[in-house]
């Protein structure tokens, strides 16, 4: 199982590599001794929870450690990951980096290209994941394991999905804050006190998110029921729809997602 597996994971107080850190230790899904972490000062910058965590400077040292090696460093940071990990299984959250990549970067035959977010920490995160051949059924039980462990994940069959979640999915709380800050504004231009107009408007997130978390129903559903319904969000979300906001939206996930596709090679 992979919880008895060594986990490295090279750039692990960053962002996202922490959050999945933090994510694996709280639910006792990667035991401390068995979790490495290289970062350039070696230092356990936010785990002091957790003293039996190794940490290096050395990406090799941590790679020679493991079985299984996660690569979450900034995409223009990939020339000087110096990792050779031929036998090793890899996973990378490493946004607009593709699986060939991955696997010329680092020699690996059994690479595969996800991504998660920062929602990880709190065992919240969606993470999907690609690969190609390399991977047995024990390596793919132990990929799944591991992004379940921290939210719910799904293997995809295509790899331009993975760009697409890296978009929708990546930025925690990311397009969702937009939104709800929209809605803040709107609090604020009516005259509610500040405090109010955040804190009801983060419960407005939070009790939706549980809702529709539950529910067998997608979305749209719930918007056609109230539109249906005629009444005072009815017209809302008519005129949002009248709007073209949907389209609006589009573009922005748009810009999102030609900017993946290009940060990898970015100067």
């Amino acid at each position: 199982m992979s919880h008895k597996l060594k986990v490295g994971i090279v750039g692990g107080t960053g962002q996202l590599g922490a959050a999945m850190a933090t994510g694996w230790l709280e639910s006792n899904h990667v035991s401390p001794q068995d979790l490495w972490i290289s970062n350039r000062s070696g230092k356990a910058s936010g785990f002091a929870d957790w003293p039996e965590v190794n940490f290096t400077t050395s990406n090799q040292v941590l790679a020679e450690a493991c079985d299984v090696i996660v690569l979450s460093v900034p995409p223009d940071q990939t020339g000087k990951l110096n990792v050779s990990a031929s036998d090793k299984l890899v996973i990378s959250v490493m946004a607009g980096v593709s699986h060939k990549q991955i696997r010329e970067l680092t020699g690996t035959r059994k690479a595969v290209r996800a991504m998660s977010s920062p929602a990880a920490r709190q065992r919240s995160a969606y993470s999907a994941w690609f690969t190609k051949d390399g991977l047995d059924a024990a390596d793919r039980r132990t990929v799944q394991g591991l992004l379940s462990a921290i939210g719910a994940a799904d293997e995809v069959a295509d790899e331009g999905q993975i760009e697409v979640f890296t978009v929708l999915t990546g930025p925690v709380p990311g397009f969702a804050a937009f939104f709800a800050d929209c809605l803040v504004q709107f609090a604020l231009a009516n005259n509610v006190a500040p405090d109010a107009a955040v804190k009801s408007v983060k419960q407005l997130f939070l009790s939706s998110g549980k809702l529709m978390s539950v529910s067998d129903h997608s979305p749209d559903f719930f918007v056609k029921e109230m539109v249906d319904y005629g009444g005072t969000t009815a017209a809302g979300l008519v005129k949002l729809q009248e709007l073209g906001t949907v389209r609006l939206i589009e573009k922005g996930l748009d810009a999102s997602l030609e900017r993946v596709r290009t940060i990898a090679s970015s100067d």
